[in-house]
């Protein structure tokens, strides 16, 4: 059975796993937390680009189904995603609670780099998450240590959620193995630190991460090293947050680009870069129907150096609103040389790519 087919009948197994009745618990050591969930999202469009320019739609964007339970020192998180054309793993992985400051966790886990959860706030995230940096997820083991004001992760992955660069259909971006540029994740090594910062009226933190690993060439068998580093902050005072990040990533590759995929699809990036993030949010007092209204504009950019690569710009101005279990996006998303906003790719020169498009995004969801 090839690896992606197997990593799904795996999660599938433990999604029936979970909504079967469980045992009871015998103490206070054996107690017991199950709960099962998921979302149904709709997503409205409209284009200021391409061959459905102006031709927007209110369409079933996903449905998910998320599980998550405790048992001990024991607990586990996984969550399996439909999209229109394909389906994904989004995370899947077993847990063990040294107390509530420390644990470790293995499997499908996001990748502990950068801000976390999310180096943006708005439901297209940033330039990070297109180039396999925010919100990723891979096969491995983090340990997290958040005692007294410092947060420690240490990571090591085996490749990426798959294991296998040919494998296109999947939620988090990673190394795709193209016939023009066949390389493959390999293992990695992470750590990441952040401190607590409490000031006059405002709170954050700070901290750096760091990563080295192995991209594999599947056509020579050869190996390069794949590296990358990055120091961000977030403060907030009263309503106000503000979030900064600089990243520098370098696949170590022969020539000035590699291949990612996600969605179905693979496209091409610089195989080095330097991503900025500067993002400002303003929760608006709560008045009225609904639960809270968050708004925000976040812009970063991708700086490349190389005759075949030119500058990618992302900015997403929006706001987010939440009433009960639903949550809606209102985003303008606008991008030069991006893509998924009309762009060739990432920090690749390529014809197209030089003036700004935009969307409208209204995303709706429904979680249960």
């Amino acid at each position: 059975m090839p690896s992606a087919a197997r990593n799904r009948s795996v999660v599938a197994g433990l999604l029936l796993w979970t909504m079967l009745p469980q045992p009871s618990a015998a103490g206070d050591d054996n107690e017991q937390d199950w709960r099962l969930g998921g979302a149904a999202r709709f997503n409205y469009g409209w284009l200021d680009y391409g061959p459905d320019k102006g031709d927007g739609a209110f369409d079933l964007e996903l449905l998910r189904v998320d599980a998550s339970g405790e048992q001990g020192p024991l607990f586990f998180s996984l969550q399996y995603r439909w999209y229109e054309d394909f389906d994904a793993i989004h995370h899947a992985w077993l847990g063990w609670r040294v107390d509530e400051a420390r644990d470790l966790r293995a499997g499908v886990v996001q990748v502990p780099f950068g801000l976390l959860p999310y180096a943006s706030h708005g439901f297209w995230f940033g330039s990070g998450y297109y180039l396999g940096i925010e919100d990723d997820y891979d096969l491995g083991a983090v340990w997290r240590d958040a005692r007294d004001d410092r947060r420690w992760h240490l990571a090591l992955f085996a490749g990426d959620e798959y294991r296998n660069g040919g494998e296109f259909d999947r939620y988090s971006f990673d190394v795709a193995t193209t016939d023009a540029l066949p390389y493959r994740e390999a293992e990695r090594v992470h750590l990441r630190y952040a401190r607590d910062l409490d000031g006059d009226g405002w709170r954050g933190e700070a901290g750096g991460s760091a990563f080295v690993g192995r991209i594999e060439n599947r056509a020579t068998g050869g190996d390069d090293v794949h590296w990358g580093t990055a120091v961000h902050a977030e403060l907030v005072r009263g309503d106000w947050s503000l979030q900064l990040q600089w990243a520098h990533y370098d696949y170590g590759v022969d020539g000035d680009r590699i291949a990612l995929s996600a969605f179905m699809f693979p496209f091409e990036i610089a195989a080095e870069a330097d991503v900025l993030t500067a993002n400002l949010a303003y929760a608006l007092p709560r008045t009225g129907w609904l639960d809270a209204i968050t708004c925000y504009n976040d812009l970063s950019t991708t700086q490349v150096d190389g005759p075949g690569l030119r500058d990618s710009w992302q900015n997403v101005s929006g706001c987010s609103f939440a009433k009960g279990p639903m949550f809606t996006y209102v985003d303008w998303i606008a991008g030069r040389n991006m893509w998924f906003v009309g762009g060739p790719g990432v920090g690749i020169r390529e014809p197209g790519g030089d003036r700004w498009r935009s969307r409208l995004n209204v995303n709706l969801g429904l979680y249960f």
